[in-house]
């Protein structure tokens, strides 16, 4: 390890699923490039859920609802001082936070991607690369240590009972498998179930197996309810709502041969388990935030979104700019998804 190389790095980024799914190739190039620094992490519970067992770091929790009385709580858990810590996130909340990492170095986004007073809990930040994706902006966060992301790798931490858990419940019979992950936690993101019901019709006619898959929340538990009842042919659909854990659902993930979802958590933990998406954007933009690794088969509306609810065209738009409204969603088409759905499954022949 170079000599003026940090001994100690705190990372804060509490939340979501996502966004967690994209540090890790993050914390691979500082395990990597600097091997005998002591890595921590301040984490959401859930997401620490998610990556338990991540060998190299070690996780301090923060409760949103617990305040400033849980920000104590976190610095005491810290119980150090940090060489530098790694701002994530810029929300007001994690901003304040931050106040209670010290630290000799706070190391923050660039002034483009700045907001809700972040700039006030930072000395030095990132460099101002435009029209990035999120993963590439995280992983700038290297280069004021010293260091180059050179390749991006997840090792998403999975154990060998999520895999098998996996493994049994669907026999490997030649069927490829379309999973349908219908809801994003930010409810304007989310599609008709119709329209998910008739892709699924469109796959299953192609002698496809559907699975449904997602949380325990009663919004997705109607929307899997609502989808197979939109159904032709729905009988042989195998429905997984609310039936994995946090562990099991990228193993879960990983045996799908393509997913469709809007922008959410699972479109990214598929993303690191190797797994094609589906991506479904109008109220985000896919270059932004879509599937890392492979964007070929998303349907992007994000320009007619900005058209018509902004009155500019996409490339007019901040960086970043969510179209949450009432019916960005319905821009994106049946036809739209059977295209991709095409797309990939001409690749797959192929």
């Amino acid at each position: 390890m170079q000599a003026d190389a940090p001994r100690s790095i705190c990372l804060l980024r509490l939340s979501a699923l996502g966004d967690v799914t994209h540090v890790l190739p993050l914390v691979r190039t500082l395990r990597d490039g600097f091997p005998g620094a002591a890595l921590t992490w301040i984490i959401g519970k859930g997401e620490r859920r998610l990556l338990d067992g991540l060998p190299g770091v070690r996780f301090v929790e923060y409760d949103k609802r617990s305040g400033l009385a849980g920000m104590r709580a976190v610095r005491n858990a810290l119980g150090q001082r940090f060489d530098a810590l790694l701002q994530l996130q810029v929300s007001a909340r994690a901003n304040l936070l931050s106040a209670f990492v010290p630290a000799r170095r706070r190391i923050g986004y660039d002034r483009a991607r700045s907001k809700e007073g972040h700039g006030l809990f930072v000395s030095e930040r990132i460099p101002d690369r435009p029209g990035i994706h999120v993963l590439d902006a995280i992983g700038s966060f290297c280069e004021p240590l010293g260091l180059v992301r050179d390749h991006v790798a997840w090792d998403l931490p999975v154990p060998d009972e999520a895999h098998a858990w996996a493994r049994a419940q669907w026999p490997d019979d030649g069927h490829r498998v379309l999973m349908i992950s219908p809801c994003s936690s930010h409810a304007l993101r989310n599609w008709r179930a119709e329209r998910y019901a008739a892709l699924a019709d469109h796959a299953a006619s192609r002698g496809w197996r559907i699975v449904l898959c997602g949380g325990r929340s009663e919004l997705e538990r109607a929307t899997g309810d609502a989808i197979v009842a939109a159904m032709a042919q729905r009988d042989g659909v195998l429905d997984l709502i609310g039936k994995d854990t946090l562990k099991q659902l990228p193993a879960l993930l990983a045996r799908a041969d393509l997913l469709v979802t809007p922008d959410s958590g699972p479109m990214h933990i598929a993303n690191a388990m190797g797994t094609r998406v589906l991506g479904l954007h109008a109220a985000t933009n896919p270059q932004r935030s879509g599937p890392y690794s492979d964007r070929r088969f998303c349907v992007d509306r994000y320009d007619d979104a900005a058209r018509r609810y902004r009155g500019k065209p996409a490339a007019e738009l901040k960086w970043g700019t969510r179209i949450e409204a009432d019916g960005v969603m319905d821009l994106v088409t049946v036809d739209d998804a059977v295209a991709a759905f095409e797309r990939y499954r001409a690749l797959a022949a192929g």
